[in-house]
């Protein structure tokens, strides 16, 4: 569902020289994963989505989303990804309903579907109590229950999940955590970058490791355990930060 070949960027540094903020990065995610892309502040996480999103062009690589190349055919993979970003705003003065309905419209999605998808996801997300108020005097863990639902509106085969939690409580970690159990149900192929790593290990089935925009490891977290001798993935990272050697590890 999604593959990502050698993608690379670099930057101009202050001296003028490049600077690599991903590097030579590779993996796959199957329909039904939840692929972990893990990584401290810095490490190339959100560059690599955008790139990914056809909104940065690498310097070189490229990546496939649902059959279809970013580098080829952007605009398309666009249709076919649905983004989650604690960055992402809500409409003040719109409710989650009208928001819903507005974002229906963009993709085009025809009102009797988009009515439906509303009511199936407010369900889902428990939005009903607030789903008429207006977006102005919802709660944080509120906001994102509706951008979660904002995501899946044009029901895409691919999320894209930058930070989920940032700002969210226990219970709006959980409401996270059980929409995910929702897309592998779906079927539906997900990224979830994070540094939160005690989420991590809940959230998704395969991990990938950045450090310095390198993937230093890949796999399940048992394989994880048996390649790098650590137990969690916090103790995995600690050993990252501490080496300074620039070998970049394997994909898969």
């Amino acid at each position: 569902m999604i593959t990502v070949s050698s993608l690379t960027k670099e930057f101009s540094g202050p001296d003028g020289d490049p600077v690599r903020a991903v590097d030579d990065l590779s993996f796959a995610v199957s329909s039904g994963e939840v692929f972990g892309l893990l990584g401290p502040n810095g490490a190339g996480k959100t560059t690599t989505l955008r790139m990914m999103l056809g909104l940065m062009v690498p310097t070189r690589g490229n990546s496939t989303v649902n059959g279809r190349s970013v580098a080829d055919s952007a605009e398309e993979v666009k249709r076919n990804v649905g983004f989650v970003s604690t960055s992402v705003g809500v409409y003040q003065w719109l409710t989650p309903r009208e928001m819903l309905s507005f974002v229906a419209d963009l993709y085009d999605v025809p009102q009797s579907k988009a009515s439906e998808r509303i009511e199936r996801l407010a369900k889902l997300l428990d939005m009903n109590a607030f789903l008429d108020r207006r977006c102005s005097v919802l709660s944080t863990g509120q906001k994102q229950r509706v951008n979660l639902a904002r995501a899946l509106m044009h029901d895409p085969p691919v999320l894209f999940m930058d930070e989920p939690t940032r700002g969210l409580d226990i219970v709006g970690s959980q409401v996270v955590f059980e929409f995910l159990q929702h897309l592998r149900a779906e079927d539906k192929a997900v990224i979830i970058c994070t540094h939160r790593l005690d989420e991590a290990e809940r959230f998704a089935d395969r991990f990938g490791l950045l450090h310095r925009g390198m993937l230093k490891h890949c796999g399940t977290l048992s394989e994880l355990q048996q390649t790098t001798g650590r137990t969690t993935l916090t103790e995995m990272f600690i050993d990252l930060m501490a080496d300074q050697s620039p070998v970049s590890g394997g994909a898969s």
